[in-house]
Parts: structure tokens; sequence; C-alpha cells
């Protein structure tokens, strides 16, 4: 990389990309920050063989030498790039819980796509692990709304370390989640009550994984609420609080597996199974910013908790800002050593793009790193 003549020839070898089509994944970037993030994202939809290709609209702010990184990897893992303006509404709020959300807006532009018959977004921090095309299959809402429903899992709010930024009935006594068990789970969502009734913190989505038909009629109306309603002064996550207030009474539930945040692996344990997650989603610290450390403790020290043959020892993997993230941060780093392993073997003008950028933004092995 580095190369601007070879930079400028790549961008123009590579044809326009579909402005329509059937069905497709959809997600964006507005940092080299999440480049690592959505490569992977890519790459693990098509190891796992998904029919669909996936769409990355980025903005502006990614330059012409990462644009040329992700072109050059883009045959390989099914992607196309699309350039969109960011979004920032007349009333967007003031109140984010962290500066990092203020660019979610954009996400929004995905509803501008209305080539496309159907689309299903996912966040730039997320990893496939099996085929889960399925999703697509989803029926929304009845026929009289057909193109006005969202699909997406429930928003957990059981808030079990006590951010501060909270609101009072984030508790885990009133999280959609609490209750459902392994196995009725992977098939059975938490219903979303009528709004009105039920608790109100099952009426909130999580805006990881949602699926849509896309249509001009559903994004001009969508615009005119964003440059109109002031009820978006308030919202804390932007594009996910916008959501659930647009599509309120018209949301269909997804089962957990679909968009799995990584805490649920020990906040919901008894839901959770390793082997049943379809997308994981990386919330908080991104794995590729740190690679997993191992300790080793005597197993009635693990987790807190007494176990059988408490004095021996054992390995934990220690990851993300309490620690607790170290097992499925590993699995990141397991498909990443995959990616290199399989990019290595690549020949060409171009093969070396991806890899260089992603060794530059991704966390060093720690036998590299200087203390």
């Amino acid at each position: 990389m580095g190369d601007t003549s070879n930079e400028t020839d790549l961008l123009d070898s590579f044809p326009t990309p579909p402005q329509t089509g059937n069905r497709a994944w959809i997600t964006l970037i507005t940092s080299t920050s999440y480049i690592p993030g959505v490569l992977m994202l890519a790459y693990s939809l098509k190891k796992h063989n998904s029919q669909y290709p996936l769409l990355i609209l980025y903005t502006s702010s990614i330059n012409i030498a990462t644009c040329t990184a992700l072109l050059a990897e883009s045959q390989l893992s099914n992607f196309h790039l699309l350039k969109v303006e960011s979004l920032a509404p007349p009333n967007a709020s003031k109140n984010l819980i962290a500066e990092r959300f203020r660019d979610t807006w954009t996400k929004l532009r995905v509803f501008e796509m209305y080539g496309w018959e159907r689309l299903c977004w996912l966040d730039a921090d997320m990893l496939v692990f099996k085929n889960v095309d399925a999703v697509f299959e989803t029926d929304m809402g009845p026929e009289s709304e057909k193109g006005w429903w969202i699909a997406a899992n429930h928003v957990c709010v059981c808030n079990l370390d006590r951010d501060s930024w909270a609101p009072d009935d984030w508790r885990k006594e009133n999280c959609a989640w609490t209750g459902y068990e392994h196995p009725d789970a992977l098939t059975n969502a938490p219903p979303v009550p009528k709004s009105g009734t039920g608790k109100k913190t099952h009426l909130l989505l999580n805006g990881g994984l949602f699926l849509f038909d896309p249509s001009k009629e559903l994004w001009e109306k969508m615009l005119e609420t964003l440059n109109t309603d002031e009820s978006i002064n308030d919202f804390m996550f932007p594009d996910q609080d916008f959501l659930a207030y647009f599509f309120l009474d018209r949301w269909k539930p997804l089962p957990w597996h679909y968009n799995a945040l990584k805490t649920w692996r020990y906040w919901h344990p008894e839901m959770w199974r390793d082997e049943e997650v379809g997308v994981l989603h990386y919330i908080v610290d991104k794995p590729w910013n740190a690679r997993v450390k191992t300790v080793r403790k005597e197993r009635d020290e693990v987790d807190g908790a007494q176990v059988d043959g408490a004095g021996d020892e054992q390995e934990e993997k220690i990851a993300g800002y309490l620690g607790r993230d170290g097992e499925t941060h590993s699995w990141w780093w397991d498909v990443y050593d995959d990616w290199a392993k399989s990019r290595r073997r690549m020949s060409g003008k171009y093969a070396s793009y991806a890899p260089t950028l992603m060794y530059r933004l991704c966390a060093k092995p720690l036998d590299e790193q200087q203390y």
C-alpha cells in the first residue's frame, strides 16, 4: 500500500457496486478503527456459505488507501463498497452515553437502499459462526402493513455491572430474556407487548441486527420523523432508540442466537450455548484492540465460585474491560488467524493490501508487544 497510482488503478478497475437486488446483508463503517471488525464479518459470512452478499456503506472519513485494501479483499469475501453521506438530524440528541454513538445516525441510511427487496443489518463488531440465511425468511407483520415492520432482538436490560448511565428500570427482573432457557430459547423469542401494556423495557429493540424491507415511502417517512420530531433530543443510543420509537408496535422479535451479545454468556447462562451462537455481537470492548491473556488460577477462584476439584489449577482467558470476555474474544482471534493464513497463500499485485492494513490496525501478538 502507499502507491497512489496502484490504488487509483484498483479503484478504477472495479465495476459500479449494485444499487438493486433481491437480498443482502448490510453494514456501515465511519472509522478505520472498525475495519478489522468489518473484514472479519465479511469473511465469516463467506466462510459459512451465506448465499447473500454484504453491502458495506462507508463515508468520506475512510481514505482512499483503506478503500483500496477493502476492494482488494472484496471479491474474496463477497462484499461491495457503497459510499454514503453522513446523517445528522437537526434535533440530534446531546444526551449520548458515548461520543462514538454520534456517527450511528448514519446507520439509518440503510433504509435509503430501496432498490433492494430485503436487507439485514449487521453491526460491524459482529462475527458469524454458522449460516444464518434463514433469518431472511422471517415473516414480518400483517400483509396490510407489508414493508412497515422490522425484525430484531430485544435489548438486554440486566445491567448487572450497574453502569451509571442506565435507567433505573434496567434490572434483570425487567429483562425480556430473563427466564428463557435452552433449548426453547433457540426457536422462541420473548414476545413484544402492545405499547401501554406489559413492561416498557420489553418494547426496546437491539439495533445490532435487524431485518427490513426498504422502500421509498418508508425512507421518506423516516426522514420526516428525523427532521421534525423533538423526541430525538432524548435518545441515548441514536439509531437504536429511533428504531424502537419509529417501529413501536411494528417489530417482530428474533431468537437470541441471531444477535448474541457476548455478555449473555455469563448474564444469561441458562439460555446461552456456545455451539448455538449464530451471530456474536462484540459490544463495548472490541477483540481486535487487545490480545487475550491467559492466567492460571485455582479452580475455586475461577468466576469466584466453589467448584469440584478446588485447589487444582486451570487456565482462564482474560479479555474485556472487566476481564470476563476471554473465551469469546479468543474466538474472534481464531477466525482472524484462519483468515490471515489463507491470505498468506494468495499472490498477485494487490494480495498484501488487506493483510498489511489488518496487521497495522489489530493488536500485536503478546510476544511482539513492548512493555
